[in-house]
């Protein structure tokens, strides 16, 4: 009798050890401020993958600060997906042969499902009055933004600050002078979007948060409605989510399906209802219009209008010795 239960013990534990292996684990490695948006993006997902294949599957993730994440990644870090929140991270990823050279090619909308744009946080109230761009250099406003260098929550704060400048007839000296009396204006770098929000909200440093549009809702859920007020500023910059398949992790792991099912989940009309629940722009156009009331009309401008590209921009403003260091160095 004792060897019967202890043969049908064993069963049932080989069993559960079966089953636990047929589950398929991912890891989507993601930008600062995204965390709430994919845990829900990951509870829909789950049970949608289950309806369609019949298979049970698992994603995990890791947030930190854009730029941050791409380095960890090429370092080593097994991540089946990124979910970026600017496009050079993903080249470099994509020069480090991680993901595929043409990873743009690989999805719609240039691989990038979403986009975002900069706004502005200020107290309750508004104590300063904070109502565009021109209201940040003025004597006596804190400014709190991400480091550029480690973070595209930065980098777009400061391509939309140079790029305002350039939207109203500004020359390139216009917008280097505007953008060295900003950071003038910095009294901390934060690391990552969260990281920013944590200085401002939890520190109490500073008089507005320069930040993704979508941190609106993750400030009220995370700290209660009525402690910032959300300041669109005249005009601004389309900020694009870009995301993709780490080639060298899914060959590893043989989950280049489940990565792809995960990334079109994201196109999906429910992926893209969770977007503009999380005030992430949907690219859907029907989703889009259904929540027109959440995303204020501000003249946006692209990257390409004034930059050349991502790339040409990180170059001349973000590499080590760029526009940046310059500027931030000599305040």
């Amino acid at each position: 009798m004792k060897t019967t239960i202890k043969l049908t013990l064993g069963a049932i534990a080989l069993a559960a050890s079966a089953l636990a292996s047929a589950q398929t684990t991912l890891l989507n490695v993601s930008y600062d401020v995204a965390r709430e948006f994919y845990k829900d993006i990951n509870a829909a997902f789950v049970p949608y993958y289950k309806k369609s294949t019949g298979k049970d599957i698992k994603v995990d993730q890791s947030h930190a600060g854009s730029s941050a994440q791409a380095r960890a990644v090429a370092d080593g870090l097994e991540a089946d997906v990124v979910t970026f929140n600017t496009t050079t991270d993903v080249d470099f990823l994509a020069d480090k042969g991680v993901v595929a050279k043409d990873w743009r090619q690989k999805f719609p909308n240039g691989a990038a499902p979403t986009t975002s744009t900069m706004l502005f946080l200020v107290r309750n109230g508004n104590p300063k009055g904070i109502k565009d761009w021109d209201d940040l250099i003025k004597p006596g406003v804190q400014v709190v933004v991400v480091n550029p260098k480690t973070g595209g929550n930065g980098r777009m704060a400061y391509l939309a600050a140079w790029g305002y400048v350039r939207s109203k007839g500004g020359s390139d000296a216009d917008a280097l002078d505007f953008v060295s009396k900003l950071y003038k204006n910095v009294p901390v770098l934060a690391r990552g979007g969260r990281d920013a929000t944590g200085i401002f909200l939890q520190r109490n440093i500073g008089d507005v948060l320069v930040t993704f549009e979508s941190e609106v809702v993750s400030v009220d859920n995370e700290f209660g409605k009525g402690k910032v007020d959300a300041i669109h500023p005249s005009a601004s910059i389309v900020a694009e989510n870009p995301v993709a398949i780490v080639e060298r992790t899914v060959a590893k792991k043989g989950t280049a399906e489940q990565a792809k099912a995960y990334l079109d989940f994201l196109y999906s009309p429910e992926g893209q209802e969770i977007a503009a629940k999380h005030n992430i722009r949907p690219r859907n156009e029907v989703v889009l219009k259904k929540h027109s009331a959440a995303f204020k009309p501000i003249k946006l401008f692209t990257v390409g209008d004034y930059f050349g590209s991502l790339a040409e921009a990180q170059k001349v403003h973000f590499n080590d010795g760029g526009q940046f260091d310059k500027l931030y160095t000599t305040k």
